[in-house]
């Protein structure tokens, strides 16, 4: 007996534990049911929590807490999807009718998996077996990522397809670890770069992150970071909140995050992935530290970014004003017609306590309701019906109604082939191939999963309204297109709402103003730097810039500071410049005089002022003038190629004509006067005043041609720090220095002989003129080297212009002036006995002076004679 009493203790224990077991399973299938042909089954969070209680290590049920009415109104969305679809010809044709069977995770992995293994057992089912209830070929849920990665485990092991219609961790799209995991909203990745895009489109870069741990939060959080780092935005601080409102840990944690955003008042925005009622308890503890400080509650006012999982919660405000939160941004899936599930709810209002036998949700979410204001069943049933209305979320609803049409539709397409009343004739992977081959409709939209199993429809933007004492969460303001990574404004009547954001500054440093660039500590954050400006030659032309671009030195350049290049102004004489328009009208005023003198020289060409004056080499020289004159324009205007050769070949040509005409001109003068017989005998022979003329000018062609073989004269750029210079270069500067060398060699020639003449008739002279202009061209040409050397920049051309100016009119006013007062005003002395008069009295003079030599010796008067028939004649030529 004393080993027999153990055993039966023993035997009795396990039957109890297997009992109690039985009974766990049991409970934990409660939900919503309805029998049909194929049975959907539904895996929501109607309990936010289930009540931990480590006290006992045996297995057993813990009881769920905190009833969500925002999870009841998406089974009842589930069930009115069903039933919809139940009442259509789309079934009728081929005789099949949907069940459900709905169960609550309490948002608790493992009362999810303890449902997720009932699901299973119901699935293995073969044909033939009529004592086999129908399978669940498919699930809907969960609503959270962590929840739905692992029944998403256990559900692969029999490839029941499931589609979430609120799961969007990133980690789900990946086929070889879930197959047969769908869900009918994007992921993570897409929600993150909408707002990592919202974020760059206002200029936040210092940004707060606040996360529910989990795998739906850390893999937010790793998205985020990773998307917004480039962009250029910075994670000031990440709190991470335990996943479980209960948790011992909540409290402190709590504490922490709001300390860090209390201490952190550049952080203006905040970025979160948590749950509603983490949400909640940060907004009354971030109120209560602030209060704690002495600060006004608006000073906790942040833009708070919202994630999905709470961006539709009003709940979250607690006690405290949405004035005092400040402003809340929230991201949410796309909406869709709410018109079939307020006539459900009108149904069910009307309907009362007896639609809600096979809802055990229902029963609880009523008897909470009557609890301790104690309806009538009337103003009961009226009170929960507005309750659910108040917590409808039509992205939600919309998404499981897509997912009840995807799987109803890939039901039918494989009964059309087969009798599928026979339980197990429809197996779930089936359903799978099924839903992933074809597209569904809803309503009047296609849809299709795509390759990851998601469809991707893109995020409404919300932004939070307080009229009076009422929060409203679904205004839509923006939408997110996906595909090409874009926020657009939907409803303009915001516009003003959305301005208010633009004059929020969220940065850990003020923005670098054009002009300036980031320089980041070592150790620092990218986005906390201070503004260096730009040295000069450097810029940039936006903010926030992290290094200066350069100008190119050659045309551009800057100062320290600059937000741009400034092209390099382009100098040279130009045409505009007030000493350029004097040069230039003495240069036209030149050629005019030269003109008007050489018109009035052919109109009294046989007058003995004219050819006293040469004659035709008048004509010559006054031509030459004009040439010379037209060179020194081209000293004018911005320099090319051309340009730099014509105006120095020209003026040595046109000036060396002049030159050799007036060398002519003086050995005329030296023999006509000359009393030395032989002398006289010698220049008689060598005086061949074309030939003269044609070889003076020869060589310098010659000279000049060879410098523009060799090495001639060219454009090109000074490149100064803000200017540029555009001059001629000559080349060949002893080339150069050769033609002026060779007229000042042939100026020297006729000022010497011109000088030996100076003492011949005053009247019809050239001498004493020929003497003074090249005298003049020799200063001035002596003066010139010295200024040109050191004579740099735009004026450089002005000077070689003055000279020669100077040079042109010296031989004008000397040689041609004199000669037009005569002409012009003293006609009297322009006739031959008037020549000849003032012949004879300078013979007169000169004989009185050597009258001794006449005594002694005649030859004197003799040359004297000479000299006068000499002048005669030659003024003949």
């Amino acid at each position: 007996m004393a080993r027999v009493a153990p055993i039966i203790y023993l035997h009795i224990t396990l039957v109890i534990l297997e009992m109690r077991h039985a009974t766990e399973m049991d409970s934990s299938m409660l939900g919503a049911t309805a029998q049909g042909t194929a049975i959907i089954g539904g895996i929501f969070s109607i309990h936010e929590d289930v009540e931990k209680d480590n006290n006992s290590f045996a297995p057993h049920l813990q009881p769920c807490v905190r009833f969500q009415e925002s999870g009841l109104v998406n089974v009842l969305a589930m069930i009115n999807a069903i039933e919809t679809i139940n009442k259509s010809p789309l079934l009728a044709d081929v005789n099949v009718t949907l069940g459900y069977h709905i169960l609550d995770s309490c948002s608790d992995v493992s009362r999810a998996l303890r449902a997720t293994a009932g699901f299973i057992e119901h699935t293995d089912c073969h044909t033939g077996n009529n004592s086999c209830d129908h399978p669940v070929l498919a699930v809907v849920g969960a609503t959270h990522s962590e929840i739905s990665i692992a029944i998403a485990r256990q559900l692969t092991l029999k490839k029941i397809p499931q589609i979430s219609y609120s799961s969007t961790a990133v980690i789900l799209s990946d086929k070889s670890r879930f197959p047969a995991f769908m869900r009918t909203i994007p992921n993570d990745r897409y929600q993150t770069a909408a707002m990592a895009s919202l974020l760059s489109t206002y200029g936040w870069n210092w940004v707060g992150i606040v996360i529910t741990d989990g795998d739906y939060g850390q893999s937010a959080l790793a998205q985020f970071v990773s998307q917004a780092s480039q962009m250029g935005i910075c994670v000031a601080f990440k709190s991470i909140l335990p996943r479980s409102a209960n948790s011992q840990d909540v409290r402190s944690a709590i504490i922490r995050t709001a300390t860090t955003i209390y201490k952190n008042p550049k952080v203006q925005v905040i970025v979160s992935f948590s749950k509603a009622t983490h949400m909640m308890l940060l907004y009354q503890e971030l109120r209560d530290q602030m209060l704690t400080a002495g600060q006004n509650k608006k000073s906790m006012r942040r833009v708070w970014v919202a994630s999905d999982s709470w961006s539709s919660s009003s709940s979250v405000k607690g006690n405290i004003t949405l004035e005092d939160i400040g402003h809340i941004v929230g991201f949410t899936f796309k909406k869709g017609d709410l018109s079939s599930f307020n006539q459900y709810l009108s149904r069910l209002e009307a309907a009362g306590h007896n639609y809600i036998g096979n809802n055990i949700f229902m029963q609880e979410f009523y008897t909470q309701l009557n609890a301790s204001k104690g309806y009538g069943d009337t103003e009961l049933v009226s009170k929960a019906v507005n309750t659910i209305r108040e917590h409808n979320h039509a992205d939600t609803i919309l998404s499981v109604e897509m997912a009840v049409s995807a799987i109803a539709q890939a039901v039918v397409s494989i009964c059309r082939s087969r009798d599928c009343k026979t339980p197990g004739t429809m197996q779930p992977w089936e359903v799978l191939r099924a839903l992933w081959m074809q597209p569904f409709k809803l309503g009047e939209k296609s849809y299709k999963f795509d390759s990851n199993g998601d469809i991707n429809l893109g995020y409404d933007v919300t932004m939070w309204r307080s009229d009076g004492g009422n929060i409203h969460v679904n205004d839509v303001v923006a939408e997110y297109n996906p595909h090409n990574n874009n926020l657009t404004i939907t409803n303009h009547s915001t516009t003003q709402k959305l301005q208010e954001l633009k004059h929020i500054i969220s940065k850990c440093s003020n923005s670098c103003v054009p002009g300036e660039f980031k320089k980041i500590a070592e150790g620092q954050h990218t986005c906390c730097y201070e503004c260096i400006n730009c040295t000069a030659n450097y810029y940039t032309n936006n903010t926030d810039m992290d290094q200066c671009l350069s100008c190119d030195k050659n045309t551009e350049y800057s100062h320290e500071g600059s937000s741009s290049c400034t092209p390099k102004d382009l100098l040279f004489f130009s045409w505009q410049d007030s000493f350029a328009v004097v040069l230039l009208t003495f240069s036209a005023l030149g050629i005019l005089l030269a003109l008007l003198v050489s018109a009035l020289f052919l109109h009294q060409r046989d007058t003995p002022v004219v050819k006293a004056a040469g004659g035709p080499l008048s004509q010559v020289i006054l031509f030459s003038l004009v040439i010379s004159n037209i060179s020194a324009m081209l000293f004018v205007g911005q320099p090319n190629s051309l340009q730099c050769k014509a105006r120095q070949v020209l003026f040595g040509i046109s000036f060396t004509l002049c030159v050799s005409c007036i060398l002519v001109k003086t050995l005329k003068i030296l023999l006509a006067f000359h009393f030395n017989p032989e002398m006289q005998d010698v220049l008689r022979r060598l005086y061949q005043p074309y030939v003269i003329v044609s070889i003076c000018v020869a060589l310098q062609a010659a000279t000049c041609i060879c410098w523009l073989v060799l090495k001639s004269p060219f454009n090109y750029i000074i490149w100064y720090p803000t200017t540029l210079l555009e001059e001629c270069d000559e080349g060949s500067y002893s080339a150069f220095g050769v033609m002026l060398g060779y007229i000042a060699v042939l100026a020297l020639v006729c000022f010497i002989c011109a000088f030996k003449g100076r003492k011949l008739p005053h009247r019809y002279n050239e001498a004493k003129f020929i003497t003074f202009s090249m005298l003049l061209y020799l200063i001035s040409w002596l003066l010139f080297v010295p200024v040109y050397i050191n004579t740099p920049g735009v004026y450089l051309p002005a000077v070689e212009m003055v000279v020669i100016l100077i040079s042109n009119y010296g031989i004008l006013c000397c040689h041609f002036i004199p000669k037009c007062y005569i002409i012009l005003l003293k006609k009297e002395q322009n006739t031959k006995t008037a020549f000849m008069k003032n012949l004879y009295e300078y013979s007169s003079k000169t004989t009185d002076s050597i009258s001794v030599s006449v005594v002694t010796n005649g030859t004197a008067f003799k040359s004297l004679y000479r000299g006068s028939h000499c002048l005669r004649r030659s003024n003949s030529i």
